[in-house]
């Protein structure tokens, strides 16, 4: 059986039944049928919801035969067996499908399931590759509502994967302490008030006894709470300080 593989984050690709499509998509509104499509082919989707989906800020005059004339062109792309349905649409596609968002989705929950229960082994490819799916961004370029809620949702995921990542790496040690570190320094810049990224970044130093540097992370979250938010660390971070605390001391 010939592969089916679509990716929707960064360069779209479609590969159906073997067959490379993504350069047969019908421009840009059939490029945002068709991802509208593949994120909900759980369900069929009236014609109502995919013009708002093509067009969310006002339709055109003749907005019903402008999208019949997508989803006609759609359909003669895909094959008429990928697009089932008339008056409600859906695409069809094999059990064994390849969808890289919901790859990213499995992966993720497989990370975090595994890391709560401290197999590092397999949380760490897991997470290596829901976060290498979810950094790769999102129909750039599209701000329609249906959209910037994946972008929010792909984000959530990429920081999340981060922590797994980092985390297993300190579980598993040695060497992946290092990565961790590097991990953890991403984490912060990327959401410098998440507790998280700072907490693992001051385990990473104190297992390579910087435990010093470890302090002046901390000093670093404590001051950008209290200056910009009002707030102090939270219980675990200020526990995970004193024990660093007492080694330094």
């Amino acid at each position: 059986m010939q592969a089916t593989r679509i990716q929707l984050c960064g360069r779209i690709t479609v590969e159906l039944d073997g067959r490379r499509l993504e350069a047969e998509l019908p421009g840009r509104q059939g490029r945002l049928l068709f991802v509208y499509l593949a994120l909900n082919r759980a369900r069929a989707l009236t014609r109502d919801e995919l013009a708002a989906a093509i067009w969310p800020e006002e339709a055109p005059a003749r907005a019903d035969s402008n999208l019949r004339v997508v989803v006609s062109r759609l359909r003669k792309a895909l094959g008429p067996e990928a697009l089932a349905g008339r008056a409600d649409l859906r695409l069809v596609l094999p059990g064994d499908a390849w969808l890289d968002i919901e790859v990213a989705a499995r992966k993720i929950h497989e990370a975090e399931a595994a890391a709560h229960a401290d197999d590092w082994s397999r949380a760490l490819p897991a997470a290596t590759i829901a976060y290498a799916i979810s950094g790769r961004g999102f129909l750039s370029g599209e701000d329609a509502p249906w959209v910037v809620e994946q972008r929010h949702w792909l984000d959530d995921v990429h920081l999340r994967a981060l922590e797994c990542d980092a985390a297993a790496s300190l579980g598993i040690g040695g060497s992946e302490v290092a990565a961790a570190e590097r991990d953890a320094r991403r984490l912060i810049r990327l959401a410098p008030y998440r507790e998280s990224g700072y907490r693992l970044l001051m385990q990473a130093l104190a297992c390579r006894d910087n435990n010093a540097e470890a302090l002046l992370v901390y000093e670093q979250l404590r001051t950008v709470l209290r200056d910009e938010l009002g707030a102090t660390p939270s219980p675990a971070t200020r526990a995970l300080h004193r024990r660093i605390l007492g080694e330094a001391g």
